[in-house]
């Protein structure tokens, strides 16, 4: 669900330039894709929580176009950055 402190923390610090780039595209695909893993374990066992769905597919519409601004601006850093969050390529 909510992302805690700590955590938004240390994405901030691993995927941004320096602890208060939280802007940057990088750190904002890293705090959506961990917003989508908790509510994907949510949704595992409420599966009729079509609100939560609703929520979670436009989180993953969202990361989806953030990827793709950044896959448009520098190819290397997008494949860097998927592979270090564990997600497929599946941007055109």
């Amino acid at each position: 669900m909510a992302v805690s402190k700590e955590r938004k923390a240390e994405l901030i610090a691993q995927y941004g330039k320096d602890e208060h780039d939280s802007g940057s595209a990088a750190v904002q695909g890293a705090l959506l894709t961990e917003r989508i893993r908790g509510l994907t374990e949510h949704m595992k066992s409420h599966k009729k929580d079509f609100h939560t769905r609703r929520g979670l597919l436009m989180l993953v519409g969202k990361r989806r176009r953030l990827l793709s601004y950044i896959k448009k601006g520098d190819v290397e850093a997008y494949r860097e950055l998927i592979k270090s969050l564990g997600i497929r390529d599946n941007i055109q």
